[in-house]
């Protein structure tokens, strides 16, 4: 018995470090979440961006980066956002931040449960941002300051 333990516990700390196990070239995979107004989206190719936010002051940082930009920014330059919800209390989520979220100028995919952001890797205060090129990794970056992320979503623009 013991002799299995120690078999398995490489496979474990494998399985475990999934989520920080992106690399470049790497294709995503694919997965289908309702935004805030319960419309279904599913990561496909075309898309050119996945911003990932774990945590409220990540999700701010989208939110304070597009204002005063045009409604619908994200969409026409194949930016989905996701936000992890899954920590906050569902009376909370479906009772006062989601309906919230449904005057948000942009789409915000939310997940509910927390399976489909902890495949990506990053801290809570963190915003990963995700290139893309046919589904798969072209490169990542992280932002902790609204300046900077509106500065890269307005670069996609040129």
């Amino acid at each position: 018995m013991k002799q299995l333990r120690w078999w398995l516990l490489p496979l474990l700390c494998a399985w475990l470090g999934v989520a920080a196990a992106l690399e470049r070239g790497d294709q995503l995979a694919p997965w289908t979440l309702l935004d805030q107004h319960d419309q279904a989206y599913t990561l496909d190719d075309n898309l050119q961006v996945l911003l990932v936010a774990r945590g409220m002051d990540a999700a701010d940082l989208v939110q304070q980066a597009l204002s005063g930009m045009e409604p619908g920014y994200l969409e026409q330059q194949r930016v989905v956002f996701l936000a992890d919800i899954s920590g906050m209390p569902g009376p909370i989520a479906s009772l006062f931040a989601v309906p919230a979220m449904r005057d948000y100028g942009y789409r915000v995919i939310l997940d509910r449960t927390g399976r489909v952001a902890s495949r990506y890797p990053g801290e809570k205060a963190e915003l990963l941002w995700l290139q893309l090129d046919a589904g798969r990794l072209q490169e990542q970056r992280s932002f902790t300051q609204a300046g900077e992320l509106r500065t890269a979503l307005a670069g996609l623009g040129r």
